[in-house]
């Protein structure tokens, strides 16, 4: 398989979509016009919602990447089995490293005031990013079905009043560009482990693990 066929060669269009989400929510922080929209957004949820919160966000947000994983076990991906387990603990890690590392630096207040760790919403990001994985892996009809189910969680963050616009959009944002940074990687990736990238057997497998507050890998390895 070539890499062009792939999508593994990076080409900047490529970063047209998440670049666009991560850099609105990124002005969004702070910013009077953009707060604004923030306030307007977040009334008209707390107007629908009415103070109830409907907490499926928390365990939802985990099926775009859990769909990717079972797909993964069907040998009908675009790369052998081993490279997807490898693309989906790379997207994962990168996902945790800049979702965690941007809540630290900019230290928002979320919309219900419990904390200082709004931006950006690493439920959001943790649905995108397993939505643009299978989205690449297995085609747009898969994908459909995960960006819908990742939209709905972002949807549910600003309901359930955790999470303001902007934070959505950067998640999102960051979610697709974890994957993407993730398939550009692979070729180095392929190479510093020696890998034929057309045997299927798998020697290595990592596979994401995540929980509220929580990012991190599991190692199989077989002989």
């Amino acid at each position: 398989m070539a890499s062009n066929a792939a999508g593994e060669s990076f080409h900047w269009r490529q970063l047209a979509v998440p670049a666009s989400l991560i850099a609105l929510g990124t002005w969004g922080v702070g910013n009077g016009w953009f707060g604004t929209v923030n306030r307007d957004t977040q009334e008209m949820f707390c107007d629908l919602s009415n103070g109830h919160r409907f907490k499926a966000d928390d365990y939802i947000q985990y099926v775009p990447i859990a769909t990717g994983a079972a797909l993964n076990f069907t040998g009908k991906g675009l790369h052998p089995r081993r490279e997807r387990w490898l693309m989906m603990g790379t997207a994962v890690a990168l996902t945790a490293i800049m979702v965690n590392g941007v809540k630290w630096a900019v230290d928002e207040l979320r919309p219900d005031g419990s904390a200082y760790n709004s931006f950006p919403s690493g439920h959001t990001a943790t649905a995108f990013v397993g939505a643009e994985l299978v989205r690449m892996e297995y085609g747009n009809a898969w994908g459909l079905g995960a960006y819908t189910i990742a939209t709905t969680v972002g949807i549910l963050r600003m309901y359930n009043n955790r999470h303001w616009l902007n934070d959505v959009l950067a998640g999102a944002g960051i979610g697709i560009l974890s994957a993407r940074a993730a398939l550009w990687l692979l070729p180095l990736e392929r190479r510093l482990l020696g890998w034929n990238k057309r045997s299927s057997s798998p020697t290595v497998a990592l596979m994401p693990m995540s929980s509220p507050g929580f990012y991190g890998l599991s190692v199989a390895a077989s002989f």
